[in-house]
């Protein structure tokens, strides 16, 4: 059993989903691990992880659109960062802040319309990080 962790940095833009799939599988390959499982994890409260449809950019703005109205601006006592600072806590508890995958001759097992999407929750720009973590042989 081996394991390959790195630290993956991403600069994002206001509440951007963006899809990372090529990045994680691009990680893979650098790794010597051809079969396993895959952990990422996302180092941030206020933006999250979600694997989604990756073929239609509509179903990133329907996300999107249901994520503001679920958890709009509004008058939290938590605003420390801004308006925007709450309900991006509040978005990342509806999502996810890890994923767990297979790997199998070193390619993530995917659905065909599948990808990996890092959302951000905020209005600025934020460099964020992800750790990944590979296990396997």
């Amino acid at each position: 059993m081996k394991q390959f962790i790195e630290k993956i940095t991403f600069k994002t833009e206001k509440n951007e989903m963006l899809n990372i799939t090529k990045i994680i599988e691009d990680t893979i390959k650098k790794s010597d691990i051809i079969d396993g499982l895959l952990n990422i994890s996302i180092l941030h409260t206020s933006c999250s992880l979600l694997i989604q449809e990756n073929a239609d950019c509509s179903v990133v703005e329907d996300i999107k659109n249901f994520l503001k109205r679920i958890a709009p601006e509004d008058n939290y006592l938590h605003n420390t960062e801004g308006p925007d600072d709450m309900p991006a806590h509040l978005k990342s508890l509806l999502t996810q802040s890890n994923l767990t995958m297979s790997v199998k001759n070193k390619k993530i097992i995917l659905g065909t319309w599948q990808g990996i999407f890092l959302i951000e929750h905020r209005y600025q720009q934020k460099n964020r990080e992800l750790l990944f973590h590979l296990l396997g042989e």
